[in-house]
C-alpha cells in the first residue's frame, strides 16, 4: 500500500479558520492555500485507500475526483447559508450503484474529529423495503458477521435509528425482528484526530475499512448487479 505522510498541521489550522470566517471574502484569496493544504492531500489519500480497496473490496474503488466531496455547500434549500463546508470528507459506494446509493464506505475529519462510516445512513423507501426483505431471509448470516469479535472489539456493535414496532407488511414475531426495525444500519469507528498528521492514517483507515467490508457487501447484495448471460450464436434466431 501507498505511504501518505499525512496531513501537515497547518491544514487542521485552516479548517479552524475557515470555520470562524466562512465568508467567500475571506475563502477566494485563500482558495490556492487550500487546494494545497487539503484538496491535493486528500486526492493522495484516496488513491492510497483505493490501492487497499483493491485488495478486499475492488468493487468500491472510487475515482479520486469522485471520492472527495466539493468544499462547496449547496445552499439553495438551507436556511444556512455559509458557503463552505467545514468537514473535509470521501465516500466509497459500489460502482454499481446509481447516485451513490446503496451501503457505502466514508470517512471525514474536521479541525477537531476524526469519524469512518460503513454501512446505510439515509436510505430511500424502495431501498429500505430490500434491505429489510435481505435481512428477513438472511438474518443469520449477518448476526454471525455483527458478532466478529475483532468487529466488536473495534467498531462497537450496529447503529441507526430504529422503529418502536415492526414495519408494516412483515412479521412481528421474526426472528430478526430488532434488525428490521433499523431505519439505518451502519458501523462507525472515531479515530484520534492525532491521526490526521501522521502516516498512520492511510493503514488505519484502511484497516477499520477492511473490518466493515463483509458489512457493506452484504447490505449491497440487493443492488448488485448480475453479469449478463453470454449471448449464444443461436440465441440470435
Amino acid at each position: 500500500m501507498k505511504s501518505f505522510p499525512g496531513f501537515s498541521p497547518d491544514a487542521l489550522a485552516f479548517l479552524r479558520a475557515l470555520k470562524r470566517n466562512n465568508r467567500r471574502e475571506w475563502f477566494q484569496p485563500r482558495k490556492e492555500k487550500f487546494e494545497s493544504l487539503i484538496k491535493a492531500p486528500m486526492l493522495e489519500l484516496v488513491n492510497g485507500l483505493n490501492e487497499a480497496f483493491a485488495r478486499f473490496a475492488p468493487a468500491y474503488v472510487t475515482p479520486p475526483q469522485k471520492a472527495v466531496y466539493r468544499i462547496y455547500r449547496d445552499t439553495r434549500f438551507s436556511k444556512d447559508k455559509t458557503p463552505y463546508k467545514t468537514h473535509v470528507a470521501g465516500i466509497f459506494p459500489r460502482h454499481t450503484a446509481v447516485k451513490r446509493a446503496g451501503a457505502c464506505f466514508y470517512f471525514h475529519f474536521t479541525e477537531k474529529e476524526l469519524l469512518v462510516f460503513g454501512g446505510v445512513y439515509s436510505p430511500e423507501r424502495d431501498e429500505l423495503l430490500a434491505y429489510r426483505a435481505l435481512m428477513r431471509d438472511h438474518h443469520e448470516e449477518l448476526t454471525t458477521i455483527l458478532r466478529n469479535k475483532k468487529l466488536k472489539r473495534t467498531l462497537g456493535g450496529l447503529q441507526g435509528e430504529t422503529l418502536t414496532r415492526m414495519p408494516k407488511g412483515f412479521p412481528v414475531d421474526h426472528p430478526a425482528d430488532a434488525l428490521m426495525r433499523h431505519r439505518q444500519w451502519y458501523l462507525e469507528r472515531q479515530l484520534s484526530i492525532k491521526l490526521l498528521t501522521t502516516r498512520k492514517l492511510l493503514p488505519e483507515l484502511a484497516a477499520t475499512f477492511e473490518l466493515m467490508a463483509p458489512f457493506v457487501e452484504f447490505l449491497n447484495r440487493p443492488f448488485a448487479k448480475r453479469p449478463k448471460p453470454k449471448r449464444m450464436d443461436f440465441m440470435a434466431f
